[in-house]
């Protein structure tokens, strides 16, 4: 009995010391690398999920060829996105344009580890009745229907991300900032193509309700702010659900930053968790929706034997 005790404690000993040292070597990895290099590191590993890196502000935004395009978007998504430690206020606008009805939706919230918000433009392939919103598909715009979008972030402490491109799904996630999504206010504008698509928007936006926080029209672009949520009665498995997610969520940030702690800048973090938990780096990525890894976008079954998944070991000068 003593010495299979002993084994066990010679075990654990060893394991901690694997650990440690396996631990101080990707800090000074980390270290030695350029910020030229980690930025690109980063943009290579994000790309695979639909995600970009923007180093000079350390957040994530998706890119216009995201494969959640092809998912289009259903209101399933947000109703379910509680069970998945997603928990934001969102703020859909349906309106009638040229024989469909289109959806615009603002987001802002936590998302696991990442506060962040989203603008989302989508239509169906005909004119929908107000009943049919709810269990609808609606398919994300082509490339010839991508509006101007720009949005600023602000945080309670203060913080603003700020971020504009022509997209279908614009987005900014911070990583490892925890907030209330009541405490997020979201600037958003949105250029439209011609007047009648502009007022189109500017009623259903007004249908919601939101037409007290101010509207402002400059040429084809609407400006509003989405600071307080619209009202939503939440169901009790949903109030709770949110409550369970949002508490884990505190929870994996301060986990996050505690595990990151020899780095302050962003970036060192995400590739200090990617090189020492690479299972809690896939876990980071997948941001929003319902996400299908990578590797089944490659037509692998096993992500860790995809080399198209992983970054290229990059050569030392």
């Amino acid at each position: 009995m003593y010495a299979a005790l002993f084994i066990l404690l010679l075990l654990a000993l060893l394991s901690m010391l694997f650990c440690h040292f396996r631990r101080r070597k990707i800090i000074y990895r980390i270290r030695d690398m350029e910020k030229c290099e980690k930025c690109s590191l980063l943009e290579e590993l994000a790309q695979p999920f639909g995600y970009a890196y923007h180093c000079c502000c350390g957040f994530f935004s998706s890119t216009l060829d995201a494969w959640q395009k092809s998912a289009g978007y259903a209101w399933v998504y947000d109703y379910m996105a509680p069970r998945f430690q997603m928990v934001f206020d969102s703020l859909p606008v349906y309106f009638n344009y040229r024989g469909r009805t289109w959806l615009i939706e603002f987001w802002k919230g936590q998302y696991g580890i990442n506060a962040g918000a989203e603008i989302g433009i989508y239509h169906a392939d005909r004119l929908l009745s107000e009943t049919e919103y709810r269990t609808a598909h609606f398919q994300a715009v082509s490339e010839a229907e991508l509006l101007n979008c720009t949005m600023q972030l602000f945080l309670e402490n203060g913080a603003c991300v700020k971020i504009s491109e022509r997209h279908w799904w614009l987005t900014a996630f911070l990583p490892g900032v925890f907030a209330r999504p009541s405490s997020l206010c979201l600037k958003a504008t949105v250029c439209f193509g011609d007047r009648e698509m502009l007022e189109a928007f500017y009623r259903g936006l007004c249908r919601t309700g939101y037409a007290a926080e101010g509207i402002t029209v400059q040429n084809l672009c609407l400006c509003f702010t989405f600071h307080r949520p619209v009202q939503e009665h939440y169901g009790f498995l949903t109030r709770l659900c949110r409550r369970l997610s949002q508490c884990l969520n505190r929870m994996y940030c301060r986990l996050f930053l505690w595990v990151t702690r020899p780095f302050t800048c962003t970036e060192d973090r995400i590739l200090f968790l990617y090189y020492y938990i690479p299972f809690c780096f896939r876990r980071l990525m997948r941001l929003r929706r319902f996400h299908r890894r990578c590797h089944r976008k490659h037509g692998c079954r096993r992500p860790k034997c995809c080399r198209r998944c992983r970054p290229r070991r990059r050569k030392r000068s």
